[in-house]
């Protein structure tokens, strides 16, 4: 817990300190955004999202010495590893520098750095304006934790510890921040609130599903059918499959509706009662299929 306290107030972070932060932090972005086996994972969802980077940007606001010194330093701190994320994938980016086409969302909250880190600045005063000054900052966390948790529910356990890291993010951030105790209390409880309406409204919108077309009649596949062919999952929990005319394929496909990761099999049955099998290995956003091989 001390440990923890000190990230907020408790560390000398000095221009070259931060500057190597700033490289760290970018490294790691970019890295995780690069390995295969983090995509989809909580791991690099510091790449896409802001939960960490408010954390980052926090740590640096309640380290400084002046309103204009958070300034400065949020600024050059973003400055500087926002662009090395995007360098550092660009040989590992197909098209290379065009990944830079991403950058300029990126470079407007590096400018907006500036008055955030200076409002910022006056969460070390205690003052009852700090919970007006928190308070977007607890709604942006609240509405991360929405998107992360109908990721977990959906499909289990995806984005479980992002999920997790934004709802500890909403509860530290009140309790280290402030000294005062009506403070540290009151917005507390409006953490508490976020976080009991953002479960709420997951748990009444419910599962999401993804949509894909599996194969389409006359494809790679070797497969002809058309709306006289019966097609099903064998596990039916991994969600809704059926046969449908695509106007614009001008063929027949097998759509389906994934409610969860993992792998099962995919049966169509002609109307002679005929059965092709095949595996299939569902992930997030993605599938792999594979015919069986029939006995």
């Amino acid at each position: 817990m001390k440990k923890l306290k000190k990230l907020f107030g408790g560390i000398n972070i000095t221009w070259p300190k931060l500057i190597i932060f700033a490289i760290i932090a970018g490294a790691y972005t970019a890295f995780m955004a690069i390995l295969p086996i983090a995509k989809y994972t909580s791991f690099a969802d510091i790449a896409i999202s802001l939960e960490v980077w408010i954390l980052f940007g926090i740590i640096i606001i309640m380290n400084s010495k002046s309103a204009l010194d958070s300034a400065t330093k949020c600024f050059v701190f973003f400055l500087i590893s926002q662009p090395l994320v995007y360098l550092l994938r660009v040989p590992f980016y197909k098209r290379g520098f065009e990944i830079f086409h991403y950058y300029p969302a990126w470079f407007i909250c590096t400018l907006l750095t500036i008055p955030m880190g200076f409002i910022g600045y006056f969460l070390k005063k205690d003052k009852w304006w700090g919970i007006l000054i928190l308070f977007p900052i607890l709604l942006v966390l609240g509405g991360h934790y929405i998107m992360y948790l109908t990721e977990t529910v959906s499909f289990f356990p995806y984005h479980l510890i992002s999920a997790t890291f934004c709802l500890l993010s909403l509860l530290a951030y009140p309790w280290f921040i402030f000294k005062n105790q009506k403070l540290k209390f009151a917005s507390m409880a409006i953490s508490i609130l976020i976080i009991i309406a953002g479960s709420t409204f997951v748990a009444v919108k419910g599962r999401v599903y993804y949509n894909a077309i599996i194969m389409y009649s006359g494809g790679s596949e070797g497969m002809t059918f058309d709306d006289t062919y019966k097609v099903y999952f064998k596990d039916k929990t991994y969600g809704n499959v059926y046969i449908v005319y695509n106007a614009q394929l001008k063929e027949y496909v097998v759509d389906a509706d994934f409610a969860k990761i993992g792998k099962t099999e995919l049966t169509i049955e002609s109307p002679e009662g005929d059965k092709t099998a095949f595996d299939i290995d569902i992930k997030r956003d993605t599938y792999n299929l594979t015919k069986k091989q029939q006995p």
